[in-house]
């Protein structure tokens, strides 16, 4: 007997260990057969193709010595004049003239990230641009270039009267300083006019159907191996694949006409739009359903967004803007939740988290972390997200708006908008309206609350497995067990945000700020990783177009409590980032704002 139960004890044994063996496979097979990992390798993958690109294969001529010596032309200037002179105004534009984008393979590459162009009347005319077209373009435009140049050139040379003055003084006289810094300012201005007179003069003949096809076939190809790999069908994806591209394409193209640009009418509207079209009429052919991953695409694009988010860059605005960031978003978060649940009665939470995570924090990419931690339906999360585009696209017009009408400074306008307009795009349009240091401080302010996407997953996931799902339940859940739901809920396509983010910025700190410019945010970023990034999103809001359903969305308009609930978090948050930025800005660190103020274009 005693025989017998050993013999049942080894097998028992042996069953568990094998138990245990492939729970622990099973949990490395994660690795590549979840969604959230799979987009964590594939924009690790492209973020560090960018970089090698960039910094092997892209380099600009002799970049450490013109950085060098305008550098040290710049450190001179400073030490000789209390303005920005006309020297140093030259070697800032040659260290802003070293791109790697510009040069090598990154160069080679950037015609087959480019997206339809502007039009007005002839759609063909997005993609296509005959050389007799150009031709006529460049001599309509070549008077207008040699007007401004004859406008740069005279501004130059009153800049360089009044600059000698100053210097004839040895700059101790402020009214010749200040002749020499408004003549300077004016000539930096039709430099500016001029650069853009220069673009319209030299306009190039173009041909996007055969580099947009070299991308569909690229970018298509990579997503089959990533589906291939988590055990999906490769080839139904590739079915559907092109329509996909395809609809967002044109979603790019509609975005591009003057009117949509004009209005702040862009891609994501018109994307998501298209998708709903179909999707309500003729219904998405079952070929196309493959190709429908909203967040395998969304998910991908957000990881290739940490590499933008450099700290060291947010930092350069100071304590002010990190704590309109970080005070304010969690507190409309919270506080439009509560308000959410208690008295406006949202039919459901995960999309009352998905509405306050969009309007607090940054639109699109904060829905998408709030609906993967709290498990949102897929209508929840185009509901969220389409009123983050309705509302951005009112807001970065009428924020400015209010500014200028106002008489407030620049400087407060600018963190109002970063804080408060959804999109990062948007914020940088909104931010431009009032001037360059407002758009500098808008832009910042938003790249401190993406920060937040990763705490925000993170707080999320906890939240709903601490307390929205234990409501009602009288089991006790243990330390140990309620860490393991929240790592299982727990986005971890976010860890790859996180990852991308801390090593782009030790790189760029590394290579110091004038390089990290020309190799990571010149070089790696927006010659490489942010074109793709914006591709993703696009087809992310296509499959969400294409997979909501009027229907399903209906009952959860019922009543208009969705449209109250974003109204009074939106306008909740406008009015708290208006008072928090007033403090920081205006009273406690009015140093920086009157820093601020100096940039300019």
């Amino acid at each position: 007997m005693a025989e017998h139960e050993k013999k049942e004890a080894h097998e028992e044994a042996i069953q568990e260990e094998m138990a245990h063996l492939a729970k622990s496979k099973s949990r490395w097979e994660e690795l590549w057969k979840k969604e959230d990992w799979m987009v964590c390798w594939i924009g690790g993958f492209l973020l560090l193709l960018g970089l090698i690109l960039a910094w092997g294969f892209s380099k600009p001529p002799e970049m450490r010595e013109i950085i060098e010596t305008n550098r040290a032309i710049i450190a001179q200037e400073q030490e000789r004049a209390p303005f920005r002179t006309i020297e140093k105004v030259e070697a800032e534009n040659k260290l802003d003239g070293l791109r790697a984008r510009g040069h090598g393979v990154l160069s080679s590459l950037q015609p087959y990230f480019r997206r339809p162009a502007g039009w007005e009347s002839n759609p063909i005319d997005s993609f296509y641009r005959s050389e007799e077209e150009a031709a006529r373009m460049r001599a309509e435009a070549q008077p207008r270039h040699e007007a401004a140049q004859e406008r740069t050139k005279e501004a130059r040379a009153k800049a360089e009267i009044a600059q000698a003055r100053a210097a004839a003084a040895d700059f101790e006289d402020r009214a010749l300083n200040r002749e020499a810094e408004e003549a300077i300012a004016e000539w930096v201005r039709a430099r500016s006019a001029e650069s853009s007179a220069r673009s319209a003069a030299t306009t190039q003949a173009f041909n996007l159907f055969p580099t947009l096809l070299a991308l569909l076939i690229a970018v298509g190809l990579l997503m089959a191996a990533g589906t291939s790999i988590m055990g999906r069908s490769a080839g139904a994806f590739l079915v559907g694949w092109p329509a996909i591209f395809i609809i967002a394409t044109i979603g790019f193209m509609i975005g591009s006409h003057s009117i949509a640009r004009e209005y702040g009418l862009g891609y994501p509207l018109w994307c998501i739009l298209i998708g709903l079209l179909i999707s309500n009429t003729i219904g998405v052919p079952k070929f196309i359903k493959a190709a429908v991953q909203t967040e395998y695409f969304i998910k991908t694009g957000l990881v290739l967004l940490g590499g933008s988010i450099l700290f060291g860059l947010i930092l350069m605005i100071g304590a002010p803007g990190i704590v309109v960031a970080w005070v304010v978003t969690p507190s409309v978060l919270i506080i439009g939740y509560w308000v959410g649940n208690k008295y406006i009665k949202v039919p459901s939470k995960p999309l009352n988290m998905c509405i306050c995570a969009a309007a607090s924090v940054c639109g699109v990419s904060a829905a998408i972390a709030a609906a993967a931690a709290s498990k949102a339906k897929g209508e929840e999360l185009t509901i969220a997200v389409g009123m983050s585009l309705v509302f951005t696209a009112v807001f970065m017009f009428l924020i400015p708006a209010f500014v200028v009408a106002v008489g407030m400074n620049p400087i407060l306008g600018g963190a109002w908008v970063g804080g408060t307009v959804d999109s990062t795009g948007a914020v940088v349009a909104a931010g431009e309206i009032l001037g360059p240091g407002a758009m500098y401080t808008a832009a910042t302010l938003k790249m401190i609350q993406n920060v937040l996407i990763g705490v925000l997953g993170f707080g999320i996931a906890a939240y709903w497995t601490i307390k929205v799902e234990r409501e009602g339940s009288t089991q006790v859940l243990s330390f140990s067990k309620a860490l393991h739901e929240i790592w299982t809920r727990f986005p971890k396509f976010i860890i790859g945000f996180a990852v991308a983010s801390i090593a782009f910025t030790i790189i760029y700190e590394a290579m110091g700020r004038h390089m990290g410019d020309v190799i990571i945010d010149e070089g790696a970023l927006r010659g490489f990783a942010n074109p793709l990034r914006v591709w993703f999103f696009a087809l992310a809001f296509t499959s969400i177009g294409l997979a909501s359903n009027f229907r399903e969305l209906a009952q959860y308009f019922a009543g208009g409590k969705i449209v109250i609930h974003y109204i009074f978090t939106q306008g909740f948050n406008i009015i708290l980032t208006l008072i928090i930025a007033w403090i920081m800005f205006m009273l406690v660190f009015p140093g920086i704002t009157e820093h601020l103020m100096e940039i300019r274009y």
